[in-house]
């Protein structure tokens, strides 16, 4: 192993560090803060060894946990979009594919390759692995606001039509846990935590 490539993985990871300093819009189960970015990807790593006999036939977990680590690596340059923020959505592309440009190009290029197309598989969305993963991702927001008692629902105002768009892929993925989120939608509207249009 070269002194170079261990430097070149050392400064990728201090790098990475950054993550947990980028805030989400989504408060902590208990409200006492917002989550950070590092949180989520944990905790998605975590809904995904926890969920996983939810998943279709065939899935590898082990990549799925690949792509749920690296998903938001590219917010440390970007910045945490908020779901529901139509303007923020506008540029978010190309805001992000710069990141991932600079980010993982810190790697050794084995490694930069590598972890590119993991995060290029999150985003495209088109294998199995990447629809549990993004699934996981829109589910886990919906567990933050179950928790916090409707947390950034009730603060932007978001509405039912606007959760169950973005609640899609949980139902294309993981169609057993669909009836658990509806549930929880309806819940929410009932309480007046999320408005009905």
């Amino acid at each position: 192993m070269s002194n170079e490539r261990l430097t070149q993985q050392m400064a990728f990871l201090l790098e990475a560090d950054k993550l947990k300093t980028i805030l989400r819009r989504t408060p902590l189960t208990d409200n006492s803060r917002q989550e950070n970015s590092a949180e989520h990807s944990w905790h998605l790593a975590l809904a995904a060894l926890t969920l996983s006999e939810y998943a279709p036939p065939g899935l590898n977990l082990a990549r799925v946990l690949e792509l749920v680590v690296v998903h938001d690596l590219v917010e440390i340059d970007a910045g945490d979009t908020f779901a529901y923020d139509l303007k923020g959505h506008e540029d978010k592309a190309l805001r992000e594919q710069a990141a991932a440009d600079r980010l993982f190009s810190l790697l050794p290029h084995d490694q930069a390759v590598q972890l590119r197309e993991r995060w290029d598989e999150f985003e495209a969305h088109t294998t199995i692995e990447a629809k549990f993963a993004n699934a996981l991702d829109r589910l886990q927001a919906l567990l933050q606001n179950l928790g916090a008692g409707g947390g950034s629902w009730s603060a932007h105002g978001v509405t039912r039509a606007q959760v169950l768009r973005r609640m899609g892929p949980v139902e294309d993925a993981l169609p057993e846990v669909w009836p658990f989120v509806i549930g929880i939608i309806d819940r929410y509207c009932a309480i007046g935590a999320i408005a009905e249009s």
